[in-house]
């Protein structure tokens, strides 16, 4: 029996989609560039083949991400305009309050080790009253934009100064920065956003009073729990002067150096009132949906493997990604 020699090979949907130069078509290549931004390539790749029934390698995802990436950081250059979330537009939410917040985080690169990825985000805040009058009114953020970084403070700056250009954060009438303690966004603001009211966010603030509680009773978590709870409406109320007074007195001087550097943005009661958010749980969610993408388990990138994920994920999160796809076609 004779046997022809095999010549070489490639893969027949390979060659049908041309995934070697990244040419997908249309809706099926829109469908996979999201994917990317929602799992890790390894995962795409098996929902691609699972539910739809294509089965594509996790390299030719990659090769699609950063093509994607690179076509989204040419798409918005200085001061156009970043695309509303899908069901808010800027005509249907009234923009009284304009909030900015930032946090950071870290990724690993490969070659380099773990770096700063630093987040930004703009929204309109949205204050519900209550039915009786009674109540403080219902806080939350819509119309939210994302800005990311893999770089430290001067990297973030100038994208952050961008974002808040192109969404009138300062244009109108009230704005407000609700972030952690971090002293490196309090710096940032002071410098470019003077006239926004600062904030602290709530949650931390009281994060910290809780560990001052520890610290206080180390060996009895009773007599700091109960500390904790009976200091909690004096916080909230701003009412900061007898917590510094226990806590200086048992030489807790960390403690007291935070309550006392941040005293003027922790108003809590009086914030909420005027209709600010106290909390800046908007844009630490973000981080995480951004850690979540770029720092699984085991995971590393090239930097600008991360750079173009970083800006795919944005569109995804903040739901511009259609838009943006539609308008590179």
């Amino acid at each position: 029996m004779c046997v022809q020699a095999v010549a070489t090979v490639f893969s027949p949907l390979d060659a049908a989609w041309e995934l070697d130069e990244g040419l997908y078509g249309g809706e099926l290549k829109h469908n996979m560039a999201w994917l990317c931004g929602l799992l890790p390539y390894g995962q795409a790749a098996q929902v691609m083949a699972r539910i739809g029934k294509r089965p594509v390698s996790d390299s030719s995802l990659w090769r699609l991400a950063q093509k994607v990436g690179r076509v989204l950081k040419e798409q918005t250059p200085l001061g156009q305009k970043p695309d509303a979330q899908p069901g808010i537009t800027d005509e249907s939410v009234e923009p009284d309050t304009r909030l900015l917040s930032m946090d950071g985080g870290m990724v690993n690169i490969e070659g380099e080790g773990w770096k700063e990825l630093k987040v930004g985000l703009v929204g309109t805040v949205i204050a519900d009253e209550s039915a009786s009058g009674d109540d403080l009114p219902s806080v939350h953020t819509a119309a939210a934009h994302y800005c990311a970084v893999l770089g430290d403070v001067s990297a973030f700056t100038p994208v952050l100064l961008d974002l808040a250009r192109r969404t009138g954060f300062e244009e109108t009438g009230r704005s407000c920065i609700t972030a952690d303690g971090a002293a490196w966004i309090w710096k940032l603001a002071d410098s470019h956003f003077p006239d926004s009211v600062q904030i602290v966010d709530y949650y931390h603030a009281r994060q910290h009073l809780s560990l001052a509680a520890q610290v206080l009773f180390p060996d009895r978590p009773a007599r700091a729990n109960a500390w904790f709870h009976a200091h909690t409406d004096a916080l909230f109320d701003g009412h900061l002067q007898p917590i510094m007074a226990e806590l200086q007195q048992a030489g807790v001087t960390d403690s007291v150096a935070y309550f006392q550097n941040h005293q003027a943005r922790m108003n809590y009661a009086d914030f909420q009132k005027e209709g600010y958010p106290i909390g800046s749980g908007s844009v630490e969610s973000e981080v995480k949906q951004f850690k979540h993408r770029l720092d699984g388990p085991g995971m590393y990138w090239s930097r600008p493997g991360a750079e173009n994920m970083i800006l795919i994920r944005a569109a995804v999160l903040d739901g511009s990604f259609d838009t943006r796809w539609a308008r590179a076609a």
